[in-house]
Parts: C-alpha cells; structure tokens; sequence
C-alpha cells in the first residue's frame, strides 16, 4: 500500500471514528410529544378544577381545556438520531433543554420549580378573572386544582374557566357555546396573555381530545399554523379581555379574529 493510500484510510478512519462518537454522545437537548389536556370547568382525578366560594356559579355546557406537552427528562440521553427523527416527526419536537428545563439540575428541583410557577399561574389568573367580572377577592374565593402539571402556562385557560364559571357573558350564556375548545397561555394579575413554547404540540393533544377551536398567544401564531391539525380553528389571543369578546363572538357568530 502507498503512502498515500495509508494516509487516506488513516483519515477515514479517524472521521468514521468522530462520526461515530457524534452519532452516539449525549446531546443537550429534550425531545417534547403532545401531553394531557383537562377541561378546567370539570373534575380532575374526582375534584373539580375550579371550586369558588363566596358567590353563586353557573352550569356551563362545553369545555375550556388547558393543554400541555411532555419531555424526556433533564438526565436523559438525547442522540443525534433522536434529533434527525424528531426533525422528520410532526408529533415530536427537538428542543434545546435549557428552554425545557430553565431551572434545576434533578426532577426533584425541577418539580419544585414547576409547582411554585402552577401556583403563581394560577393567583394570576383568579386576579385577572376577578379583576375582569369587576368582583373583589375580599368576597369571592376560588381555589384551582389540577394534579400532576405544573409550570405557567395554563394561566388563560384557568382564568376564562373563572369567569365562565362566575359570569359567562353577563347574559346568562357560557363562553364555549357548548364547544370544545382548547388554548394555552401565561397570563398576569392584569389580564396580559404571553407566550408559552410547544404550541405546534399542544394544538395536536387538543384536536386528540376533541377540540375544535385553539386559543393561541397572537405571538405564536406562526408557530401554531406550522403542524395545525386539520379542522382546527386558531384565535390569536394577547389580553383576558380579548379572549373573553372572541369566545363570545364565536358563539353569537360575529367576527372572530384570525391569526
């Protein structure tokens, strides 16, 4: 063999070997599916999500559902192939874990993390919801329950259960007009919905379950539009008071805004 040719096959050789080791390390990265979604004006694992206290509520017809996505975990081993496949897959999606898991080396902090933003989510929310119906928190009590999810971004979906619950459109009519519909959203004591990440995954558990309509932070739209699952329709969404006019228009068939 000539010294050229030995040169060569050390070379290949040595990129087969770091192809290799690229193909099987570990990379910084988490793989999300589409997770669970609740109805925030039912029951969850027997107790209703939304209990209030201190004025009267209404029957409702339809359903709000909050959505969610999940992950691999902060210590699983995510390959390049995982990554090529997810990059192929409408139902996966490839996320850096930083933007999974911004807080925490272990479940256990991560846990703690996601529960302490649920219940901020949800003191939002019960503000935004009271401030909206113009009702005082010295009077009403709500108290939300929901098992197993944590972090913000149910905060929209809890607060129009609220005033579903509370008020519907002051006319003795629900919000959904009997529809299944479903969203996702952080929110502020002052009604600002924000972005939340994983839209694309959560519009696809929504339609899994059933709903027909998607409530959207107006920033993700795009997002939104890119894996839409057929027959769903998207409503851009940026405060409280917004969403509440959209689902009413929605029901009385009048102009509904569109991302």
């Amino acid at each position: 063999m000539s010294s050229r040719a030995r040169a060569l096959a050390v070379c290949t050789a040595l990129v087969l070997a770091l192809l290799v080791t690229v193909a099987l390390a570990p990379l910084p990265f988490s793989v999300a599916y589409p997770g669970m979604t609740a109805n925030v004006l039912g029951d969850d694992k027997g107790k209703p999500v939304i209990t209030i206290t201190g004025a009267g509520t209404r029957r409702t017809s339809g359903e709000l559902r909050m959505t969610s996505i999940v992950a691999t975990g902060p210590d699983a081993s995510v390959r390049l192939s995982d990554v090529v496949k997810g990059w192929f897959r409408t139902d996966e999606a490839v996320m850096p874990r930083e933007a999974v898991y911004p807080v925490g080396d272990n479940t256990e902090e991560i846990a703690e993390h996601n529960a302490a933003q649920m219940k901020e989510s949800q003191d939002s929310a019960t503000s935004a919801a009271l401030g909206h119906l113009h009702k005082s928190a010295k009077d009403i009590k709500v108290k939300l329950s929901l098992a197993d999810v944590g972090g913000p971004s149910a905060g929209l979906m809890f607060a129009l259960g609220i005033v579903d619950k509370l008020d519907g459109d002051g006319a003795g009519q629900d919000l959904t007009g009997g529809k299944k519909i479903a969203g996702t959203g952080t929110i502020t004591a002052g009604g600002e919905v924000g972005a939340v990440g994983g839209v694309p995954l959560k519009t696809q558990a929504a339609h899994r379950d059933g709903a027909t309509v998607f409530l959207v932070p107006r920033k993700e739209c795009a997002d939104a539009r890119a894996e839409l699952p057929k027959g769903m329709r998207l409503i851009p969404v940026t405060t409280l008071d917004g969403a509440v006019g959209s689902l009413e228009a929605l029901r009385t068939g009048g102009k509904v805004p569109a991302c």
